[in-house]
């Protein structure tokens, strides 16, 4: 543990009570403020922004990209870039929170992704992601960590309360006729839209169930977020069910076994810290 983690305060104890623990289960997300200082955010925030820009490929104008395109920059694993950035993803006030939200002893880390949502940048379609992952329980969470203020305009991301509850189809495509089906299923089943401004420090954390989403950046500013997804560090690898949790199989769990616990070198357990 570096001294600059502990002077950015982002290794230690961020207590969860019994009520948030409930309110996770029962709504599928929670959001967390204070979390992480400003002071934090401005340290590690402009590093892990130099990086995702330098590892950005897309350079198309915005006018000439798909809705996929559109929607954000998108770079993963920023941890194996070590430095700083390790620092912050490996933190274990974080995946503290991760263990305690989800009722387990330790957690492992699945994989984290920059989400870089570009000013003029579109909608990030209604999803689940669960349906993509070869998981043998659901002990998985996913942080959500927006690197500034982030008001409506910039398109935080956004939950459908209860929807983790649901059981949907894998046709989760990003064409608009899709967006509007699952739209109308949200309503149809009376889950409630919870779309609010992000504080500095405020910190999101849902499962692999529920539905979320963003709205595009109408602002002249880049929506900078991290998600870092933990998961109980005894989750076991299931048989994929589908052509997309086979490909996260390889991707992500490269060496795993069906049903063993899934403890490959690119899911190191980051709490309790090991190392």
């Amino acid at each position: 543990m570096s001294d600059t983690s502990n002077r950015y305060d982002i290794n230690t104890p961020f207590p969860i009570s019994l009520q948030e623990r409930e309110a996770f289960w029962r709504d599928g997300f929670i959001k967390l403020k204070h979390v992480l200082s400003a002071e934090a955010i401005r340290y590690y925030g402009p590093e892990i922004s130099r990086k995702v820009l330098e590892l950005n490929t897309m350079h198309l104008p915005m006018s000439e990209r798909t809705i996929y395109q559109k929607a954000f920059l998108k770079i993963m694993n920023l941890w194996q870039q070590g430095g700083i950035i390790r620092e912050f993803v490996f933190s274990q006030r974080l995946a503290s929170i991760a263990a305690q939200l989800l009722g387990v002893s330790s957690v492992r880390l699945f994989h984290d992704q920059a989400f870089y949502k570009e000013p003029g940048g579109g909608y990030t379609p209604w999803r689940a992601d669960g349906y993509d992952w070869p998981l043998a329980s659901d002990k998985v969470c996913t942080a959500w960590i927006p690197l500034q203020q982030t008001s409506l305009e910039m398109g935080p991301l956004a939950f459908a309360a209860g929807s983790h509850r649901f059981v949907y189809t894998r046709d989760q495509g990003w064409d608009e006729e899709t967006q509007a089906r699952i739209e109308a299923t949200m309503r149809e089943n009376g889950f409630r839209l919870v779309e609010t401004p992000y504080d500095i420090g405020e910190v999101s954390f849902h499962l692999g169930g529920t539905f979320h989403y963003a709205r595009g950046n109408e602002t002249d500013q880049i929506r900078a977020a991290v998600s870092i997804i933990y998961m109980d560090a005894q989750m076991r690898l299931k048989a994929p069910e589908n052509a997309y949790q086979q490909l996260n199989w390889y991707t992500w769990f490269p060496g795993a076994k069906i049903g063993e616990v899934i403890a490959t070198p690119l899911n190191p357990i980051l709490y309790p810290r090991e190392d």
